[in-house]
């Protein structure tokens, strides 16, 4: 494997982070050689828990005892994801003391069936917390509008949010005021603990083409064909312009100095779906400093065989703000698109959920015989 990955970091000030995660990874030392490599934190999901659990037999062992422990099908899905987060975490630990707390990250994601409840939500979220309480780890809140203020609530606590599930610039912004309101929150109550708390955005990069694209293709015109594999990209450059305004000035400056840590703008979904386009596009188009890119195993590869690395996050401006209001004008209602896949990205890590519990139902019937 090349160096890529480590001058992601090294050079580019952006930090690599695997999307995935599974017990083999830990058992083999697989995934200490992936730390090795240059990836510096790691994220996980219900999807991806759910092609670990059912799709090996790693898990087969820790799942009977618990079954004969009389656990719920529920309280079984925790316990095999809580011990793979907990050795992901003591895996990390050695990088996060290195880097003083700015990587070594392992995320994991509150129930997605509570994504639009507030209370259990927050509920949720601070009881995984405790549960795990490691100073790496982070809790993944979706930013759907009741998400937002359980972030708030969360920073205020002194508590590492991974913001998950952002389509749009317009929520982008509630996400950071989120973040920085809760930081002054913690500031008036205990300032010491300002410099302890970590939090990245997770904005999904590749939906956005694949459905601003679909839209595209049914128009037809010169116009929206030249906007097509834009829209992505654009989005997450004036993103990234976004994150530079916010942490600057008078107001981040008071939190600056109780040593807050900036909350940068983490890429993900950046596997390539569209095969027309470079499998490594989503990485190479979105390099620059203070910046996460959480990458599944096949772009990990291709990156790191032939990804082309420069500073690109900032290049053509001008170009992205006038390409991303062209869509407009072909007739692609971006909030829209927001919104729907916002309601996908939901549903589908909630399906993964279910199913896993059904799978798991009904293997706990078949132990039980």
């Amino acid at each position: 494997m090349s160096d890529r990955l480590k001058a992601l970091f090294n050079d580019y000030g952006q930090s690599p982070w695997l999307d995935n995660l599974k017990r083999s990874y830990i058992t083999s030392g697989e995934l200490m050689a992936i730390r090795n490599s240059g990836i510096r934190g790691l994220t996980s999901n219900p999807t991806i828990f759910q092609k670990a659990i059912q799709g090996s037999e790693d898990y087969s062992e820790q799942f009977t005892a618990l079954v004969n422990q009389k656990l719920s099908p529920i309280d079984c899905y925790w316990q095999l994801v809580l011990r793979d987060i907990n050795s992901a975490l003591e895996i990390f630990e050695p990088l996060y003391e290195s880097s003083s707390g700015l990587d070594g990250f392992v995320s994991v994601e509150v129930d997605p069936s509570l994504a639009h409840e507030q209370s259990k939500t927050l509920l949720a979220a601070r009881e995984l917390d405790e549960q795990i309480k490691r100073p790496n780890v982070m809790i993944k809140i979706p930013a759907t509008v009741e998400g937002v203020p359980v972030i708030k609530t969360m920073i205020s606590e002194g508590r590492n949010v991974n913001v998950t599930l952002i389509f749009s610039l317009e929520r982008y912004q509630e996400v950071i005021d989120a973040y920085i309101e809760g930081l002054e929150i913690l500031a008036t109550t205990n300032p010491k603990s300002v410099a302890s708390v970590s939090s990245v955005a997770s904005f999904f990069i590749s939906r956005v083409d694949t459905e601003i694209d679909r839209q595209l293709e049914q128009v037809g015109s010169d116009q929206a064909n030249d906007l097509l594999g834009t829209a992505a990209i654009n989005q997450a450059k004036l993103a990234y312009q976004m994150f530079k305004k916010s942490f600057t000035g008078p107001r981040w400056s008071k939190l600056a100095q109780l040593g807050a840590n900036v909350q940068r703008p983490l890429w993900a979904s950046t596997s390539t779906k569209n095969p027309k386009y470079r499998d490594t596009i989503y990485v190479d188009a979105l390099i620059g400093e203070h910046t996460v890119n959480t990458l599944p195993d096949t772009t990990v590869e291709a990156f790191s065989d032939h990804g082309s690395l420069s500073s690109t996050i900032e290049t053509n401006l001008d170009m992205a703000n006038s390409q991303w209001a062209d869509l407009k004008t072909v007739g692609v209602n971006v909030s829209e698109v927001a919104e729907k896949l916002e309601r996908e990205g939901v549903a589908s890590f909630q399906k993964s959920f279910d199913d896993l519990l059904v799978a798991l139902s009904a293997k706990t019937a078949e132990l039980l015989k």
